[in-house]
Protein backbone atom coordinates (compact mmCIF):
# COMPACT_ATOMS: atom_id res chain seq x y z
CA UNK A 1 0.00 0.00 0.00
CA UNK A 2 2.83 2.37 0.89
CA UNK A 3 4.52 1.54 -2.42
CA UNK A 4 1.32 2.41 -4.27
CA UNK A 5 1.20 5.78 -2.52
CA UNK A 6 4.79 6.47 -3.58
CA UNK A 7 3.98 5.60 -7.19
CA UNK A 8 1.04 8.00 -7.24
CA UNK A 9 2.50 10.77 -5.08
CA UNK A 10 6.15 11.14 -6.12
CA UNK A 11 5.49 12.17 -9.76
CA UNK A 12 3.13 14.87 -8.49
CA UNK A 13 5.74 16.00 -5.97
CA UNK A 14 8.30 16.21 -8.80
CA UNK A 15 6.12 18.74 -10.65
CA UNK A 16 5.71 20.79 -7.46
CA UNK A 17 9.49 20.79 -6.92
CA UNK A 18 10.03 21.79 -10.55
CA UNK A 19 7.66 24.71 -10.12
CA UNK A 20 9.48 25.86 -6.98
CA UNK A 21 12.84 25.62 -8.81
CA UNK A 22 11.46 27.78 -11.62
CA UNK A 23 10.75 30.55 -9.12
CA UNK A 24 14.33 30.73 -7.84
CA UNK A 25 16.37 29.74 -10.89
CA UNK A 26 16.46 30.56 -14.58
CA UNK A 27 16.48 27.02 -16.01
CA UNK A 28 17.61 28.20 -19.43
CA UNK A 29 20.88 29.65 -18.15
CA UNK A 30 21.59 28.09 -14.74
CA UNK A 31 24.62 25.79 -14.76
CA UNK A 32 23.22 23.94 -11.75
CA UNK A 33 20.00 23.28 -13.61
CA UNK A 34 21.89 21.97 -16.64
CA UNK A 35 23.82 19.58 -14.40
CA UNK A 36 20.53 18.37 -12.89
CA UNK A 37 19.25 17.81 -16.41
CA UNK A 38 22.36 15.81 -17.35
CA UNK A 39 22.09 13.76 -14.15
CA UNK A 40 18.44 12.99 -14.84
CA UNK A 41 19.24 11.88 -18.39
CA UNK A 42 22.07 9.60 -17.24
CA UNK A 43 20.00 8.07 -14.45
CA UNK A 44 16.99 7.49 -16.70
CA UNK A 45 19.13 5.96 -19.44
CA UNK A 46 20.94 3.66 -17.02
CA UNK A 47 17.71 2.41 -15.39
CA UNK A 48 16.16 1.84 -18.81
CA UNK A 49 19.12 -0.16 -20.14
CA UNK A 50 19.97 -2.04 -16.95
CA UNK A 51 16.49 -2.92 -15.71
CA UNK A 52 13.56 -2.08 -17.95
CA UNK A 53 15.09 -3.32 -21.20
CA UNK A 54 16.13 -6.78 -19.88
CA UNK A 55 12.70 -7.18 -18.30
CA UNK A 56 10.79 -6.93 -21.59
CA UNK A 57 13.20 -9.40 -23.19
CA UNK A 58 12.83 -12.04 -20.48
CA UNK A 59 10.83 -14.06 -23.02
CA UNK A 60 12.37 -13.69 -26.49
CA UNK A 61 9.91 -12.03 -28.84
CA UNK A 62 10.95 -10.28 -32.03
CA UNK A 63 7.92 -8.00 -31.74
CA UNK A 64 9.40 -6.23 -28.72
CA UNK A 65 12.07 -4.52 -30.81
CA UNK A 66 9.41 -3.18 -33.15
CA UNK A 67 7.54 -1.59 -30.25
CA UNK A 68 10.75 -0.04 -28.91
CA UNK A 69 11.29 1.60 -32.29
CA UNK A 70 7.65 2.73 -32.35
CA UNK A 71 8.19 4.36 -28.97
CA UNK A 72 11.25 6.18 -30.26
CA UNK A 73 9.35 7.42 -33.31
CA UNK A 74 6.37 8.41 -31.16
CA UNK A 75 8.64 10.54 -28.99
CA UNK A 76 9.99 12.31 -32.07
CA UNK A 77 6.41 13.20 -33.02
CA UNK A 78 5.60 14.30 -29.46
CA UNK A 79 8.67 16.54 -29.37
CA UNK A 80 7.58 18.13 -32.63
CA UNK A 81 4.41 19.18 -30.80
CA UNK A 82 6.02 20.06 -27.47
CA UNK A 83 9.11 21.79 -28.92
CA UNK A 84 11.47 19.77 -26.76
CA UNK A 85 10.23 20.25 -23.20
CA UNK A 86 10.87 16.58 -22.40
CA UNK A 87 14.61 17.04 -22.75
CA UNK A 88 14.90 20.48 -21.20
CA UNK A 89 14.27 22.82 -24.13
CA UNK A 90 11.28 24.95 -24.94
CA UNK A 91 11.10 27.02 -28.10
CA UNK A 92 7.63 28.49 -27.63
CA UNK A 93 7.43 32.22 -27.00
CA UNK A 94 5.92 33.01 -23.64
CA UNK A 95 4.06 36.15 -24.67
CA UNK A 96 0.97 34.46 -26.12
CA UNK A 97 -2.41 34.32 -24.42
CA UNK A 98 -3.47 31.29 -26.45
CA UNK A 99 -3.74 28.10 -24.41
CA UNK A 100 -0.96 25.72 -25.61
CA UNK A 101 -3.22 22.74 -26.24
CA UNK A 102 -0.71 20.85 -28.43
CA UNK A 103 1.90 21.19 -25.70
CA UNK A 104 -0.57 19.85 -23.14
CA UNK A 105 -1.53 16.90 -25.34
CA UNK A 106 2.09 15.99 -26.07
CA UNK A 107 3.30 16.21 -22.46
CA UNK A 108 0.20 14.44 -21.16
CA UNK A 109 0.62 11.48 -23.49
CA UNK A 110 4.32 11.28 -22.64
CA UNK A 111 3.55 11.39 -18.92
CA UNK A 112 0.70 8.89 -19.19
CA UNK A 113 2.90 6.33 -20.93
CA UNK A 114 5.80 6.73 -18.52
CA UNK A 115 3.45 5.83 -15.68
CA UNK A 116 2.70 2.32 -16.97
CA UNK A 117 5.93 0.53 -15.97
CA UNK A 118 6.37 2.27 -12.60
CA UNK A 119 4.84 -0.52 -10.52
CA UNK A 120 7.62 -2.86 -11.62
CA UNK A 121 10.63 -1.07 -10.19
CA UNK A 122 11.32 1.64 -7.62
CA UNK A 123 14.52 2.55 -9.48
CA UNK A 124 12.50 3.44 -12.54
CA UNK A 125 10.12 5.47 -10.38
CA UNK A 126 13.07 7.46 -9.04
CA UNK A 127 14.40 7.93 -12.58
CA UNK A 128 11.06 9.29 -13.80
CA UNK A 129 10.83 11.61 -10.80
CA UNK A 130 14.35 12.99 -11.31
CA UNK A 131 13.58 13.46 -15.02
CA UNK A 132 10.26 15.15 -14.32
CA UNK A 133 11.71 17.85 -12.04
CA UNK A 134 13.68 19.79 -14.71
CA UNK A 135 10.89 19.25 -17.26
CA UNK A 136 8.38 20.76 -14.83
CA UNK A 137 10.75 23.66 -14.11
CA UNK A 138 11.14 24.52 -17.81
CA UNK A 139 7.41 24.18 -18.33
CA UNK A 140 6.61 26.34 -15.30
CA UNK A 141 8.87 29.16 -16.53
CA UNK A 142 7.10 29.18 -19.88
CA UNK A 143 3.60 29.14 -18.36
CA UNK A 144 4.32 31.81 -15.75
CA UNK A 145 5.86 34.12 -18.37
CA UNK A 146 2.95 33.63 -20.75
CA UNK A 147 -0.22 35.69 -20.73
CA UNK A 148 -2.27 32.80 -19.41
CA UNK A 149 -4.30 33.39 -16.27
CA UNK A 150 -3.08 31.89 -13.00
CA UNK A 151 -6.05 29.53 -13.06
CA UNK A 152 -5.08 28.16 -16.47
CA UNK A 153 -1.45 27.80 -15.40
CA UNK A 154 -2.55 25.86 -12.31
CA UNK A 155 -4.89 23.63 -14.32
CA UNK A 156 -2.18 22.92 -16.91
CA UNK A 157 0.39 21.93 -14.27
CA UNK A 158 -2.16 19.92 -12.27
CA UNK A 159 -3.27 17.98 -15.35
CA UNK A 160 0.35 17.35 -16.33
CA UNK A 161 1.22 16.21 -12.78
CA UNK A 162 -1.66 13.74 -12.60
CA UNK A 163 -1.05 11.98 -15.92
CA UNK A 164 1.83 9.78 -14.71
CA UNK A 165 -0.12 8.50 -11.67
CA UNK A 166 -3.08 7.95 -14.00
CA UNK A 167 -0.92 5.74 -16.22
CA UNK A 168 0.13 3.68 -13.20
CA UNK A 169 -3.47 3.39 -12.04
CA UNK A 170 -4.68 2.27 -15.46
CA UNK A 171 -1.94 -0.36 -15.61
CA UNK A 172 -2.94 -1.74 -12.20
CA UNK A 173 -6.70 -1.47 -12.64
CA UNK A 174 -7.48 -2.39 -16.26
CA UNK A 175 -6.77 -6.07 -17.08
CA UNK A 176 -6.75 -5.43 -20.82
CA UNK A 177 -3.84 -3.02 -20.35
CA UNK A 178 -1.94 -5.34 -18.00
CA UNK A 179 -2.20 -8.10 -20.59
CA UNK A 180 -0.09 -6.09 -23.02
CA UNK A 181 2.24 -4.58 -20.44
CA UNK A 182 5.44 -5.83 -22.11
CA UNK A 183 4.55 -4.13 -25.38
CA UNK A 184 3.54 -0.91 -23.65
CA UNK A 185 6.76 -1.00 -21.64
CA UNK A 186 8.69 -1.49 -24.88
CA UNK A 187 7.12 1.69 -26.27
CA UNK A 188 8.13 3.48 -23.06
CA UNK A 189 11.69 2.17 -23.45
CA UNK A 190 11.86 3.75 -26.89
CA UNK A 191 10.59 7.02 -25.44
CA UNK A 192 13.12 6.94 -22.60
CA UNK A 193 16.01 6.07 -24.89
CA UNK A 194 15.28 9.03 -27.14
CA UNK A 195 14.71 11.50 -24.30
CA UNK A 196 17.71 10.48 -22.19
CA UNK A 197 20.22 10.38 -25.03
CA UNK A 198 18.99 13.73 -26.35
CA UNK A 199 19.46 15.22 -22.89
CA UNK A 200 23.02 13.92 -22.65
CA UNK A 201 24.11 15.21 -26.05
CA UNK A 202 22.23 18.51 -26.11
CA UNK A 203 22.58 19.79 -22.55
CA UNK A 204 26.06 21.21 -23.19
CA UNK A 205 27.07 24.02 -25.50
CA UNK A 206 28.45 22.72 -28.79
CA UNK A 207 27.73 19.19 -27.55
CA UNK A 208 30.94 19.28 -25.52
CA UNK A 209 31.53 17.49 -22.22
CA UNK A 210 33.08 19.34 -19.31
CA UNK A 211 34.32 17.83 -16.05
CA UNK A 212 31.21 18.74 -14.07
CA UNK A 213 28.84 17.27 -16.61
CA UNK A 214 30.92 14.11 -16.97
CA UNK A 215 30.94 13.77 -13.20
CA UNK A 216 27.16 13.99 -12.78
CA UNK A 217 26.62 11.59 -15.70
CA UNK A 218 28.90 9.02 -14.07
CA UNK A 219 27.17 9.62 -10.74
CA UNK A 220 23.75 9.09 -12.31
CA UNK A 221 24.83 5.82 -13.91
CA UNK A 222 26.47 4.53 -10.71
CA UNK A 223 23.44 5.38 -8.58
CA UNK A 224 21.15 3.59 -11.01
CA UNK A 225 23.41 0.52 -10.89
CA UNK A 226 24.07 0.26 -7.15
CA UNK A 227 20.97 1.64 -5.43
Amino acid sequence: MLTDLYIYFLPVLAVIIGYVISIFLKPGSSSGFKLLLAFSGAYLLAVTVLELLPDVYREPDSGIGVFIMLGLLLQIVLEFLSKGVEHGHLHFHGNSAAFPILLLISLSLHSLLEGFPLDNDNHLLHGVVVHKIPVAAILSVFLVQSKLSKTKVFLFLAFFALMTPLGSWLKNSVPAISQYSDYINAVVIGIFLHVSTTILFESSKNHSFNASKLGVIILGILLAYFI
